[in-house]
């Protein structure tokens, strides 16, 4: 199961399901049915990638320790929510959660699932991880006054309470190709420049127009907004006009000449698109590309485990961060990693010191690139000048995507500052653009007009919430 781009939705779900949960934990006073000794561990995930990777450090962990750490998935994310919910009303959670980033984490915290573990979190252990990821899992006091509207999904959580700690790390904004077929088409190497990327649409589409596209799923409509047309917009326009397009200033925004050089370029996909792509969800745009249904699959670096799961071997596949058009202001563009998927400490645990243990064994620099070579995944943890060599040719790839200054660095979590309206819907500005591309039922005037709509009337709402 892929990452999401967005946690609405996914927020929405946890939320409805943890409701009662901390009444629930109270009334069962503190226990747990899961686990077993004091030389013994339970740890749960959503990811299938992860549990071969965990298990082998379980192994590794019992070696230096004598704990056993015995490791279940549950998947798709919604049976993890429903598993995690209906063991916390038993007393059955296990010790130590893995779960989405920034997302589920706090909302277990708020629920009372999860424990509070700032105090441990400190010194060796958070200076080994990613400094850009460090405050994740944190409530900070922005997050924390967001949180008490009574409606927020994570209503509850207490101000400077950390509820995890980070084990995977990505980013958003990565092309995958099929090496067979760009080499079919006399490609051998990524495109330097948007326009470069065009060529090679045209070229693998020349011979194959139905297998030779671009995938994505766009089902999940906010992907080819956050995925494609940001970063690019992005490089084109630099920070600040980028920026601006979803500023209240009509000057500037999506109807503007920048937002309208902006949508011309997305629109440039229009002929490029693998049938269908609109009704896809995620993974079926990432099988697709497995499946031989495209050339190109664009996602984030988390999907090359899924690409492996799904039958493609590491050496067929190119991966590239989205070019740059050639005229971009931001050249040599890097995409700012973001915290996918954290540990939690279940309030229930019997031994929360061992799994505290257990938590920053994964954390530690030699064991988090046996991780990521098991898993396929990047990690939170800082692995030194050799990551290069640790990690192996695709991986480490696809970790040079992290480069850049704060100027020149798409950050898909715009360094935590929120420049658009409250309450601003991506997912809304993502149908938008599908209108126009792939499904060619909006101009791109058109669509400048819709975007423009809906970023006023978000402004609008919040301005009357104000007052």
């Amino acid at each position: 199961m892929r990452t999401p781009f967005s946690l609405n939705a996914r927020l929405a779900a946890v939320a409805g399901a943890t409701a009662l949960t901390l009444t629930v934990l109270s009334a069962c006073g503190g226990s747990r049915g899961a686990g077993g000794g004091s030389k013994s561990l339970e740890m749960w995930t959503f990811k299938q990638s992860h549990v071969a990777a965990l298990r082998n450090a379980a192994e590794e962990f019992k070696k230096q320790t004598g704990i056993t750490v015995k490791v279940d998935v549950f998947t798709p994310d919604d049976a993890f929510t429903t598993k995690v919910q209906s063991s916390a009303k038993t007393g059955g959670l296990p010790d130590v959660l893995e779960t989405h980033s920034d997302g589920d984490d706090r909302v277990f915290g708020a629920a009372g699932i999860v424990g509070d573990i700032q105090d441990q979190y400190k010194g060796a252990w958070l200076q080994g991880i990613q400094p850009a990821v460090r405050d994740s899992g944190l409530v900070t006091d922005v997050r924390y006054k967001n949180a008490l509207n009574p409606e927020a999904k994570d209503h509850g959580i207490k101000k400077g309470a950390r509820y995890s700690v980070p084990l995977t790390v990505g980013t958003f904004g990565i092309v995958y190709a099929d090496k067979r077929k760009l080499a079919a088409a006399g490609i051998t190497k990524p495109p330097a420049t948007w326009e470069e990327w065009m060529a090679d649409l045209k070229a693998t589409t020349r011979g194959n127009p139905g297998t030779g596209g671009l995938s994505l799923g766009l089902q999940v409509a906010a992907t080819g907004l956050t995925w494609v047309l940001q970063p690019m917009a992005f490089a084109e326009l630099g920070k600040q006009d980028y920026m601006s397009l979803f500023l209240k200033d009509k000057s500037k925004d999506f109807g503007s000449p920048n937002g309208l050089k902006v949508l011309k370029r997305y629109d440039e996909l229009t002929p490029y698109w693998m049938p269908g792509t609109q009704t896809l969800t995620i993974d079926q745009g990432d099988q697709a590309l497995a499946q031989g249904k495209s050339a190109f699959d664009v996602g984030g670096t988390f999907t090359l485990a899924f690409l492996e799961q799904n039958g493609m071997k590491a050496d067929d596949i190119m991966a590239f961060p989205m070019p740059e058009p050639a005229d971009a202001k931001v050249k040599d563009m890097g995409l700012g990693p973001i915290a996918l998927t954290s540990m939690c400490v279940t309030s229930t645990s019997k031994q929360p010191d061992n799994a505290l243990k257990w938590m920053r064994f994964l954390s530690g620099a030699k064991v988090a690139a046996r991780f990521a070579k098991d898993s396929s995944d990047l990690p939170a943890a800082q692995l030194g000048a050799e990551s290069a060599s640790v990690l192996g040719p695709t991986l480490s790839a696809l970790q040079k995507s992290f480069k850049g200054t704060s100027a020149t660095t798409y950050d898909p979590n715009n360094g935590g500052v929120d420049f658009r309206a409250p309450g601003y819907e991506q997912d809304d500005a993502g149908a938008a653009l599908s209108d126009m591309t792939p499904l060619g039922r909006q101009s791109v005037q058109g669509t400048a007009d819709r975007l423009r709509q809906i970023n006023q009337a978000a402004w609008a709402k919040a301005e009357a919430a104000d007052k």
